[in-house]
């Protein structure tokens, strides 16, 4: 392979992990402060770009010029670094001692209104923003053309990982910011104002996420999917590289960017699953991160003040439900054939949403990934059915359990040696390769066309006979969870989650 093609790859994986730093630090350190798993940081990285989208223009109108693109670009970041401000203050500074999971609920919620907000103000169509004056050409490097704006790119990652250093190590700011990191409640406990401290420190992080959504208007258009698109990945670096570490983020972004820019041609068929396997193997390997420590916490999860615990059914709400369950198994009785198609998904993912009670709520173990084991029975039993084996229905639903539970055994053997927020990162890791694989493994799954072909026995083909079949199966399953959930093992299991060293010493 061509030497010069070679460096030009590894230029541009340079491009990308600076971006992606400059993103992911912020995220770092707002976790390193507040411990908050903030999903929203994607959102404030769109916001970045589409306000630079708005702004820059009017700028360059005014005087053409590189330092008037970058002079927007960091009014773009101070913007949104102000939208951070504002969402801390109305949300997040009320869930910040709440379960992870119900910290990814909330600031899901945020990237929801913002992507609401976007479409709103700017529409559906991609924005292109303009190029930066003086960096539209490229640079000649090994007899291969560069683009110069790639090369400050690259630049910019260093440069910001530097102003941070001095900004902890030379500011009480950034000294506070390092304290919290190691121990937030002995910084409360010496005085400061933890309120201000939170507030300026998601100032600074969402100002860094729109500073890095603010330099990719020359390389990509503002669209309203870009948050999803970049929040993954800025995970995974954050993780990696360990919560609250800055210097692990930047590593970590040095190796996704060069891992993404030759996985692709070295591995094209698997380019998904490459960054997810490292951050599985990293996690395995050094539970806390290339530069992370042990989190002080045990990772339990506990629900919040005022919302009890799940407990056995009073008459009147045991009542209720028996009512609820007749209405819905009287669907086919009064409704068409679209409301019937309607309840049977409704029961397919209530047990889908218990069993991920089951494992949350009475386990304490918050899972990402839970997605992975409703398709791995998904696909078991899909491929039972069309593929050589030509199998009845009735096996393939005795199978798809099976698979689902061999598959969480399988991760579960990594991920229970993990606690808190890295075991919930790890179990998003194997369920985005379970995702990759089924997705890229087309010969096999069909890729994003699915399985195609499925189809009940003959005796269940009636849409309101498997309605009922559904109704019998999931119903059943949630009734034995409820009953394993009050019997030793659901108490083992909650004893666990609510203090695992009185737990152990128990056994």
């Amino acid at each position: 392979m061509d030497p010069s093609f070679l460096v030009l790859q590894a230029l541009s994986g340079l491009a990308s992990a600076s971006s992606l730093f400059v993103i992911a630090s912020g995220l770092t350190i707002v976790f390193g402060v507040t411990r908050i798993v903030n999903f929203a940081h994607g959102s404030f990285y769109m916001l970045g770009a589409y306000l630079a989208v708005t702004l820059v223009p009017r700028l360059l109108d005014l005087s053409y010029s590189p330092a008037t693109f970058f002079l927007g670009v960091l009014l773009s970041a101070l913007l949104v670094g102000l939208i951070g401000v504002a969402v801390e203050v109305l949300l997040l500074r009320r869930i910040y001692r709440v379960p992870e999971l119900f910290q990814l609920l909330a600031t899901f919620g945020v990237v929801l209104i913002v992507e609401d907000l976007v479409l709103k103000i700017w529409g559906p169509v991609d924005i292109a923003g303009p190029r930066a004056p003086s960096l539209r050409h490229g640079v000649e490097i090994l007899g291969q053309r560069f683009p110069a704006y790639e090369l400050v790119l690259i630049a910019v990652g260093p440069l910001v990982l530097g102003l941070l250093w001095l900004l902890m190590h030379r500011t009480r700011f950034g000294v506070l910011i390092r304290a919290a990191t190691q121990d937030r409640e002995m910084v409360g406990a010496l005085g400061v104002n933890q309120a201000r401290l939170f507030t300026l420190t998601l100032f600074l992080g969402a100002s860094l996420a729109g500073l890095g959504g603010a330099l990719q208007i020359p390389r990509i258009p503002a669209n309203a999917h870009m948050d999803l698109s970049v929040i993954t990945d800025a995970f995974v670096v954050t993780v990696i590289g360990g919560m609250g570490s800055v210097p692990g983020a930047f590593v970590a972004a040095l190796l996704i960017g060069q891992l993404q820019a030759f996985g692709i041609l070295i591995f094209p068929k698997v380019t998904l699953v490459l960054v997810f396997a490292l951050m599985a193997v990293v996690l395995v390997v050094k539970p806390w991160g290339l530069f992370g420590r042990p989190e002080a916490a045990s990772g339990r999860v506990m629900p919040p003040e005022g919302i009890p615990s799940l407990r056995r059914f009073r008459p009147a709400e045991a009542a209720l439900a028996g009512l609820a369950i007749l209405a819905l198994l009287a669907v086919p009785l009064l409704g068409d054939a679209y409301k019937v198609k309607v309840a049977t998904e409704i029961l397919i993912f209530a047990l889908a949403a218990f069993s991920l009670q089951f494992l949350v709520g009475v386990g304490g173990l918050v899972s990402f990934g839970h997605a992975a084991y409703f398709g791995l029975g998904a696909y078991a039993a899909g491929l039972l059915v069309t593929g050589p084996f030509k199998a009845p229905m009735e096996l393939a639903l005795a199978a798809a359990p099976l698979a689902a539970g061999i598959g969480a055994a399988l991760f579960g053997y990594f991920i229970v040696r993990l606690s808190g927020i890295y075991l919930a990162m790890l179990t998003l890791a194997f369920g985005q390769i379970v995702y990759a694989v089924c997705f890229q493994w087309v010969e096999v799954t069909g890729g994003d066309n699915g399985v195609v072909g499925v189809w009940p026995s003959p005796w269940a083909s009636g849409r309101n006979t498997y309605f009922y079949l559904v109704a019998a199966l999931s119903l059943t399953a949630i009734v034995l969870l409820r009953r394993v959930i009050y019997a030793p093992f659901g108490y083992a299991l909650r004893a666990a989650r609510d203090s695992a060293t009185r737990a152990a010493r128990k056994a």
